[in-house]
């Protein structure tokens, strides 16, 4: 964390001028021995629960043959954040985050490891990959606050802004990649190997985050502000809640969460019953898309005054995005859309994941994100029933049409809500 008190360079006003400091480069934060380790650990571990949950929704197309209740599964997996999501934040900034870590990625491999036996011996009832979605879930709303503020330990003051930038795009690039690389194995070897696949990718995020060196962590003073201590539990909720554009930014990206990011419905129902493409297209898709994401991530860690517009414009062309690719008539041109559909997604999630920590105080930042990370993977369980929904009862392309109008809406409410704030408040 930071190593001195929260201060007035944190509030919204003043996050963009934290971003063009000179040592705020993107590579600056990479001096740094203990942050080398983490970009490829937060990579792998991204990648490795994402590649987890688009294994657990193809196995329950598998075994179920309905769009809806892989929606289900989707929803299983996110929802939980919605119940622990407050508590692990306060847990987030009471205990240390590097044994947080190891705790949540021992249960990851855990649970990904049973679940490679069990689908390699047979096992096809349905309820226990839900049952699996539910703990990783869990887990994942305790293990996604902790790894975000972890990186403030790393590499301290100097070069946060840089590395919040680069730590938010390389966890939203395994996000895009880790389910590329499930569609790629499942395609060749069958659900089971990318269980264990992850479960190794899981060991390997242990060992690294063991050669961390604990000497040169960067430890936070207790602060002195009275919104830390402040319903403590709820000291988050309090601070969001003073800070509407904060507020309102959290929010986006829990609408874009709803009505956008269902890749594993949508790419899975277009390879199944548009293309036809089978498990093979599938990889493809997902492959694509987190090339698209690769291009997204390394432009979105370079914008230094990207701003509340252009976080709002991110969006809505994300909608557009989604909605043009709806209407593809070609295979090739799909997959040509979904590159820009990658680039869009980590350019707008990096950019407001960053704004939200950058406006955080360090002595809430766990308890902010916390409340963040609920809003936008909740968004995206709710997401997943409502684009399963529309792709069973009017159609794979009518669903993804739909949400992508309703993502731009958003954006467009969003964008006027931040307007009329800006005009209230202006002197």
């Amino acid at each position: 964390m930071l190593s001195r008190p929260f201060t007035r360079r944190t509030t919204s006003t003043n996050f963009q001028a934290r971003r063009s400091g000179s040592p705020e480069t993107w590579h600056y934060p990479l001096r740094h021995h203990n942050y080398r380790i983490f970009v490829v650990l937060s990579l792998v571990g991204s990648g490795g629960v994402w590649m987890q949950r688009l294994a657990q929704d193809w196995l329950v197309l598998q075994l179920t043959g309905s769009p809806a209740a892989v929606g289900l599964a989707v929803a299983l997996q996110f929802l939980p954040m919605l119940v622990v999501g407050p508590v692990s934040g306060f847990l987030v900034d009471l205990f240390p985050k590097r044994r947080i870590l190891v705790a949540c990625q021992s249960v990851a491999v855990v649970l990904a490891a049973g679940l490679a036996v069990w689908n390699a011996m047979g096992g096809s009832d349905v309820w226990v990959v839900y049952a699996s979605c539910i703990a990783l879930g869990i887990t994942s709303a305790i293990d996604g606050p902790a790894r975000q503020v972890f990186v403030n330990e790393v590499v301290g003051d100097a070069g946060l802004p840089a590395a919040i930038g680069l730590n938010s795009a390389i966890g939203q690039l395994g996000a895009m990649a880790g389910p590329a690389l499930a569609g790629v194995v499942i395609a060749k070897a069958g659900p089971a190997a990318a269980f264990a696949a992850n479960a190794f990718l899981g060991v390997a995020v242990l060992v690294m985050i063991a050669v961390i060196k604990p000497s040169e962590l960067h430890q936070p003073p207790e602060t002195q502000d009275p919104t830390a201590r402040k319903g403590r539990v709820l000291a988050g909720f309090h601070f969001v809640r003073a800070r509407p554009r904060l507020l309102l930014t959290m929010l986006l990206a829990g609408l874009l969460g709803a009505f956008g990011m269902n890749g594993p419905v949508v790419l899975a129902a277009f390879a199944d019953r548009v293309w036809h493409s089978g498990p093979a297209g599938f990889g493809l898709f997902n492959t694509v898309s987190a090339l698209g994401a690769l291009a997204g991530a390394l432009v979105a860690t370079r914008l230094k005054r990207f701003g509340r517009k252009g976080i709002v414009a991110s969006a809505g062309l994300f909608g557009l995005t989604q909605l043009l690719a709806a209407v593809m008539p070609t295979q090739e041109s799909f997959v040509v859309m979904l590159l820009v559909v990658g680039f869009m997604t980590l350019v707008f999630l990096t950019s407001a994941a960053t704004a939200v920590q950058l406006e955080a105080g360090t002595h809430v930042r766990g308890r902010v994100l916390a409340l963040y990370f609920p809003l936008l993977l909740g968004g995206h369980a709710l997401g997943g029933l409502l684009a399963g929904w529309l792709t069973e009862d009017f159609g794979v392309r009518t669903g993804l049409v739909v949400t992508g109008a309703l993502g731009m809406a958003s954006a467009g409410v969003i964008g006027l809500l931040m307007w009329r704030i800006g005009r209230v408040n202006a002197p």
